[in-house]
């Protein structure tokens, strides 16, 4: 049984959700700057994190709505407490990620055209763009920007993008990603069409492909993301073997990973690279937890139907 929902909301603070749609929809919400990874067995990321992978798994693709008790419970379940669901749930719905509807005492909560880019851009990601990027074509996408010292907000924004869509600094106001990026989609919104320049190029001697990745990318600091997700989930399982919990956990600490990986070329990448070691646990373990977690979630989910 799941519990009701107050009549009352809680008031909007202000947050950043998660990824934009660069594919995920390009017009979305920027991603906070992840770390890799969520932290040790049994640790709880970020409820806005886990919120995101929730609705991806339990809401994406359906066109329902689940009442903020029924989120609650299984939030208990990774020991996120119920004012942090709901100040989460309200900063989703401030953001245009989330939508409210009332049935009677209880309050549901179903993706907006907005949360559902985001979060299909995320499982394309996952399942489909894969972790190791092997047919890099040798291109690079470059953008360079000069905004005024006032615009604080719009550069963090306009950067907050770029790193989502797998883009790093070469030098000030000059960013570069490999292979060819849809930029119009990735920074649609951010009203600084005027202010960028965009290019499609290749390198040329004496640049080097290698040494300009890891000038550009902390490539040793994504390593190490992917080798800490292999110790954490290769290892005694946190939430005390709970399928559902464990499968949320799983999943919102893969997806940060993947997101924080701007998908370099493995030709460039070193030779014991970890991506695809990781992938496969992944990969794995969602395959395990999937059948219990599914019976559960039918079990202790309050949904409407909103189609």
């Amino acid at each position: 049984m799941s519990s009701s929902d107050p009549a009352g909301e809680t008031r909007l603070p202000d947050a950043s959700p998660a990824a934009p749609a660069d594919g995920a929809a390009a017009s979305a919400v920027p991603p906070a700057a992840a770390s890799p990874g969520a932290g040790a067995p049994g640790a709880v990321p970020r409820p806005q994190s886990l919120m995101l992978s929730f609705f991806g798994i339990h809401v994406l693709g359906r066109e329902t709505a689940l009442s903020s008790g029924s989120v609650i419970d299984v939030f208990a379940r990774v020991h996120v407490g119920e004012d942090a669901v709901r100040s989460t749930l309200a900063r989703m719905v401030g953001r245009g990620l989330l939508e409210r509807h009332r049935r009677g005492r209880r309050m549901y909560f179903g993706l907006t055209p907005r949360a559902r880019t985001v979060l299909a851009d995320g499982q394309d990601r996952i399942w489909r763009t894969g972790a190791v990027n092997r047919d890099w074509d040798g291109g690079w996408t470059l953008v360079g920007f000069s905004l005024p010292d006032a615009w604080r907000s719009e550069r963090h924004d306009l950067r907050s993008r770029l790193v989502w869509g797998g883009f790093g600094p070469l030098q000030s106001g000059l960013w570069a990603a490999p292979g060819r990026v849809d930029v119009t989609a990735l920074l649609d919104g951010l009203g600084l069409d005027e202010h960028l320049k965009v290019f499609h190029a290749s390198a040329a001697p004496p640049t080097d492909a290698g040494v300009l990745l890891r000038s550009a990318f902390d490539v040793e600091g994504i390593a190490a993301g992917y080798r800490e997700f292999l110790s954490r989930w290769g290892g005694a399982e946190p939430a005390g073997g709970d399928p559902l919990a464990c499968q949320l956990l799983l999943h919102t600490d893969w997806l940060e990973l993947v997101r924080s990986d701007p998908h370099l070329p493995a030709e460039h990448l070193p030779a014991d690279w970890p991506a695809a070691a990781a992938e496969r646990s992944f990969r794995a373990l969602a395959a395990r937890y999937e059948p219990a977690a599914a019976r559960i979630a039918a079990e202790v989910l309050d949904a409407i139907d909103l189609g």
